[in-house]
């Protein structure tokens, strides 16, 4: 039986979830601009309401015929907002039948979630 460490990510500080490096260093190119897509989908009102609205729905996935009525704006419009949340990597959908089902993904909130947590722990330090 080998006698190797067993290393629990996020339990030590060489391990930031799946980012490493998060903590002890600069965001590079690629890094700045993943997050840049994400924040850009999110700063517009109507979709950052749809993904509060998509997040918070019991069973994890809503019903784009569930998503219209809440707003005051066309179908299209909403499809569009839809589209772009989709293309920054925030939900993904799945046609059934007539209508379209949409759902977080959790790795991109989990990502989003770590570089704001990890941006707030380290001016706590400074």
């Amino acid at each position: 039986m080998s006698k190797q460490e067993l290393v629990v990510l996020g339990q030590d500080d060489q391990s930031a979830g799946c980012r490493p490096g998060m903590l002890t260093a600069p965001l590079d190119e690629d890094q700045a601009a993943d997050l840049a897509k994400i924040f850009k989908a999110l700063g517009d009102p109507v979709r950052l309401r749809l993904l509060s609205l998509i997040a918070s729905r019991a069973g994890g996935e809503v019903c784009v015929c569930d998503l219209t009525p809440a707003f005051e704006l066309s179908q299209p419009t909403i499809s569009h907002h839809l589209k772009l949340l989709r293309q920054a990597g925030l939900i993904d959908c799945e046609r059934r039948g007539t209508w379209v089902y949409y759902w977080v993904l959790a790795d991109t909130l989990d990502q989003l979630s770590t570089f704001l947590t990890t941006t707030h722990k380290a001016e706590a330090t400074a």
